[in-house]
């Protein structure tokens, strides 16, 4: 009796499964608030430097004294006499600022405008350097001690930046923070996202991870920037978002450690103790007989690997064979595409002619029915067409936005701008929804936390070039959109490259990754052919047939033993 026949017995979708979905609903509504402090409390509203005479006039008046000039922001005025305005040759010291409902970010709190902008990005890149470091350090972390510890330390790693940067007054102790902040970003995640998948049934994977991914994270995307208008100030956010970070370490007491994993590790006492857990959560009776032929079974398999001289398999064995190496650098190159789009959409909420609040709730939105698509299609089309069809439709979008606003010049219609950004970023969610699911299904257990966190920091690394191709529209407008089409349509064939996932069993080491879906041609598709019409069969007819061949075997055991007695 092999891992998914002893879960089946325990409840592979039950009780124990709908908690876990529920908890990782909350991680995804925390996430949602942690990843995208940093753009909240820098959001910089309309601002012009202070003159003495300009006190008592509107804002629509001060904007027309400015508007004459290139650089109104930063251009500090001698003298304004009526319509005569003399400009000063010295640089802006003190700003008057529009708050956008009220509220004062970090960025007009501190006067990092102008000649000081460059501050905030400061602490940006340092949240990304961050990300990478603590991503590759929890995603080992995760392989060595486990998967919990590792979740609840990165988590606590988030908590600890963001209420920190509360505190801070300047560059180096800013970036410090968001460096430490950064670490967490992605591995307060993903982590809770592998222990759900290697828990749950591989048939209800994509309906149940996505629909907590889309309403969550889409509650907390709406919410995040009320939530700033709400306090009217940056450090109460940070506060407001950073304290509900700690409620992860009660996972501690609630959450399972994977068993899967400690399969892999060979404590097979570890994960039966963890299934006898799983199972009293659901009602399910699973008798001692069966879990020694589950523990059996496990022994078998650690003799074929070696026994007590198996060598645990690193990030590295990844790219020891030639298929696993391919599909490995095709995982990269796909989160790099993602990513990096994904990124580049998400944030680019400034000047369209609309509050950064509302455009940043507006194209949140679009996340919810990206997540619909996904659990209505990718069990239907196959991770592989999913995911290369979704990029694909990214692609398009994102060329067309680009294209249409490059044409409109200087006369942005703020409506439309604001369709094509949200058109935009449903189709790079599509892509970044199926393909988180994609990745965690191919990698082999034994080295999913490190495997899938490198595939997470090759897309944080591409994300550094997202401000340059998006500087690269200065020069030729429709420049950031043909740059960004091209990835999504090259990420978008090299999927078809990838084997299919859908409905099959994962590969829990290196050496099955090797062989997984060895002999599929790069057009096959599920959807499209009558073997895959038969392979997207009900999980559990899938088991009773796994389990009658398990039967037939022990059988034909037993008759060869009678054999031998009586001979």
């Amino acid at each position: 009796m092999d891992f998914d026949q002893i879960l089946a017995r325990c409840g592979d979708f039950s009780r124990y499964q709908f908690l876990l979905l529920t908890l990782f609903g909350v991680i995804n509504f925390i996430v949602s608030l942690h990843y995208f402090t940093q753009t909240v409390i820098s959001f910089v509203p309309d601002h012009w430097c202070y003159h003495e005479k300009l006190v008592n006039k509107s804002f629509d008046e001060i904007a027309e004294i400015y508007a004459k000039f290139p650089q109104p922001s930063c251009t500090r005025l001698l003298d304004i006499d009526g319509a005569n305005v003399t400009v000063s040759p010295e640089s802006c010291t003190r700003w008057i600022y529009k708050y956008d409902y009220g509220y004062r970010s970090m960025n007009t709190e501190l006067n990092w405008v102008c000649d000081s902008a460059y501050k905030a990005r400061i602490g940006q890149s340092l949240f990304f350097i961050g990300s990478v470091v603590g991503t590759l350090f929890y995603g080992l972390l995760s392989d060595k001690i486990g998967r919990l510890p590792a979740l609840i330390l990165s988590n606590f790693s988030g908590f600890i930046g963001d209420f920190s940067t509360i505190f801070s007054q300047s560059v180096t102790t800013f970036s410090l923070c968001r460096f430490i902040s950064g670490m967490a970003a992605d591995t307060n995640f993903y982590l809770m996202y592998i222990i759900v998948l290697e828990y749950i049934r591989p048939s209800m994977r994509t309906l149940g991870l996505n629909l907590a991914v889309g309403v969550f994270y889409t509650i907390g995307l709406v919410f995040t920037p009320w939530l700033a208008v709400l306090v009217g100030h940056w450090q109460l956010y940070l506060a407001c978002t950073s304290l509900p970070i700690l409620s992860v370490v009660l996972y501690y007491f609630v959450v399972q450690e994977s068993a899967q994993w400690l399969v892999t590790r060979n404590d097979v006492d570890g994960a039966i103790k963890r299934l006898k857990r799983v199972a009293r959560f659901n009602k399910r009776k699973v008798t001692p007989s069966e879990f020694e032929e589950f523990r059996k079974h496990c022994e078998k398999q650690r003799q074929k690997m070696g026994g007590d001289e198996q060598v645990h398999s690193t990030l590295l064995d990844m790219f020891r064979t030639p298929r696993m190496r391919k599909h490995t650098l095709i995982l990269f190159f796909k989160s790099m595409v993602i990513t990096l789009c994904y990124d580049a959409v998400s944030r680019n909420v400034e000047g369209m002619g609309i509050s950064p609040f509302v455009m940043f709730s507006l194209s949140a939105i679009a996340v919810l029915p990206s997540s619909i698509i996904v659990i209505l299609l990718q069990d239907r089309i196959g991770r592989k067409g999913m995911a290369a069809g979704s990029l694909l439709v990214g692609g398009l979008f994102t060329s067309l936005a680009g294209v249409a606003i490059a044409y409109q010049q200087h006369n942005h219609n703020a409506v439309l701008l604001a369709c094509l950004t949200i058109a935009a970023r449903f189709g790079v969610a599509i892509s970044y929804e199926s393909g988180s699911q994609y990745a965690t299904e191919l990698i082999p257990t034994c080295v999913r936390g490190q495997g899938v966190a490198a595939v997470h920091v090759a897309g944080f690394a591409a994300s550094f070039l997202a401000p340059y191709i998006l500087w690269l529209g200065t020069f030729f407008k429709a420049a950031p959109s043909i740059i960004l089409g091209a990835l999504f349509f090259t990420g978008s064939f090299v999927c078809l490259l990838l084997p299919e996932t859908l409905n099959r069993t994962l590969p829990k080491t290196v050496e099955e990754g090797e062989v997984f879906g060895k002999g599929e041609r790069m057009f096959d598709f599920p959807c499209l052919s009558k073997k895959g019409k038969r392979s997207c069969d009900s999980e559990e007819e899938a088991y009773e047939r796994k389990q009658s061949l398990t039967d037939f075997d022990r059988g034909n055991e037993s008759a060869d033993e009678n054999l031998n007695s009586a001979a």
